[in-house]
């Protein structure tokens, strides 16, 4: 009896303890596949993030490659991507996963390039990442002002856009929208500075608003005008193989007047109207004829109209008179290498204005003198361009001829001071003598990173501009 009372005990503990595991199997396998699917997805995450920090070692690869080689977009090979790359584990030293990259390389007269890195390990090479990073070097017309020695702007009502740079000292009791530098924490001021000077001043100073004082830096960097003879020696060797050179032209100059359909017309100008003598920025009398009175088509080499060359440099080794509507991108450089007493020197003696004003079409003008407003241009002038004096000054000269408004659209860097150089006043008042008597500065964002061709690069090299991954 006692035996079948064990037996029925036993087969009951059987039964409760298979319904026992069938709810614990019920229970658990969720948990169970839950935790699996964790345990996954946590490989996966990990994985993931493998492949994305090799991706990232794509990106920053390519970056230091651009720090040493600015304008290869190959990777070395001189042949078309993608470029593939074994990716090493530092600790291990062992190949633990790949990247590919896609270089797309800066259009015409930009330097803006895009780097595309996508990363995987060799354990998992189905699980990609993907970051994508935009590059660019700010061109020297990143300055809506630069000027080597100090600059004044004593209007408060006189409105700057842009960003604005001296290699000196600067005072600015005007309105600005950008940052305001000089390179010096200190310096003594110049008497034309004004605010009892000569005296030690901070960087900047004056009167502006707090809101455009905050803008103030300084010192920073300075911006290196010698350099601009070595890029000067590239723009002449660029016009000679592609580009238009004009020799010395025996006559007073040159012409030049572009369009308005891609084309620019060449002329040597062989009288000039003879005026007497002037007074330039330095209070120097000059006795330079900045007008034109009578062109001539040159015989040799270039005659009649031509199209805007494909790679956009025009470089002068003469005077050059420069008009027109400007369609497409070109810069043109009147200089001498080596430089001589007398560099030569641009005018200006009608408007320069660009077809669109979208960035398709710049203008750099770069003289290794001067740039001078003519004498005779229109009493309302407006000038589309990024204009480069790499010895002396962008002005107009003392010529006792009052004219109305002057616009500028583009940029202006000169060696010299800049003291408001197109307009001459009495003293520090605003009684006008010559020159302009309102001129209304506008910067073209358009030139940060598509400047003028062969235009001088920052020496701050690439910035990145955009960051993207998946």
């Amino acid at each position: 009896m006692l035996e079948k009372i064990n037996k029925k005990q036993s087969g009951a503990a059987l039964i409760y303890l298979i319904v026992f595991i069938a709810i614990f199997t019920i229970i658990m396998l969720p948990v169970v596949q839950n935790f699996a699917a964790k345990i996954n997805l946590l490989r996966l995450t990990i994985t993931r993030e493998k492949a994305f920090q090799i991706a990232e070692a794509g990106i920053n690869y390519y970056q230091w490659h651009l720090v040493k080689f600015t304008d290869d977009y190959q990777d070395g090979t001189g042949s078309s991507g993608p470029y593939l790359h074994d990716y090493v584990d530092f600790d291990t030293q062992e190949t633990i996963g790949q990247f590919s990259l896609v270089i797309t390389p800066p259009l015409l007269g930009s330097t803006i390039v895009k780097v595309q890195s996508t990363g995987w390990t060799n354990d998992n090479p189905g699980v990609k990442r993907v970051i994508t990073a935009t590059y660019g070097i700010p061109s020297l017309a990143q300055y809506s002002l630069l000027a080597n020695d100090g600059i004044a702007a004593y209007y408060a009502t006189e409105v700057f856009s842009g960003r604005i740079h001296s290699n000196n000292g600067i005072r600015f009791d005007a309105i600005g929208n950008a940052p305001i530098e000089s390179a010096k924490n200190t310096y003594t001021c110049m008497s034309w500075q004004g605010g009892g000077c000569p005296t030690t001043k901070n960087g900047v100073w004056g009167s502006a608003s707090q809101d455009v004082q905050n803008l103030w830096q300084f010192p920073v960097p300075a911006v290196d005008f010698s350099s601009l003879t070595s890029d000067l020696a590239d723009m002449k060797s660029a016009a000679n193989s592609g580009g238009i050179y004009l020799p010395p032209s025996g006559q007073k100059g040159y012409s030049l007047v572009f369009n308005g359909n891609g084309t620019v017309s060449v002329y040597v100008v062989k009288k000039t109207y003879s005026d007497a003598n002037a007074l330039d920025g330095y209070y120097v009398s000059r006795s330079e004829d900045t007008d034109y009175y009578q062109r001539i088509n040159p015989s040799s080499p270039i005659q009649g109209n031509y199209n805007i060359p494909s790679n956009g440099m025009i470089y002068i080794e003469d005077n050059v008179w420069v008009e027109g509507t400007v369609n497409g991108r070109v810069t043109v450089a009147a200089a001498k290498l080596p430089q001589p007493a007398s560099p030569p020197i641009i005018f200006i003696p009608n408007n320069i204005l660009y077809a669109t004003k979208d960035g398709s079409d710049v203008l750099g003008l770069i003289a290794q003198g001067d740039i001078v407003l003519s004498k005779r241009a229109p009493n309302n002038l407006e000038i589309d361009a990024a204009m480069i004096s790499q010895t002396g000054l962008i002005q107009v000269f003392r010529t006792y001829d009052i004219k109305n408004a002057l616009t500028i659209y583009g940029s202006i860097m000169n060696f010299g001071y800049w003291f408001d150089n197109f307009v001459w006043t009495t003293g520090y008042n605003t009684i006008v003598i010559s020159g302009y008597s309102d001129t209304t500065y506008s910067y073209d964002t358009n030139l940060l990173y598509a400047p003028p061709p062969h235009f001088p690069f920052s020496s701050s090299g690439y910035q990145l501009l955009k960051w993207e991954g998946n």
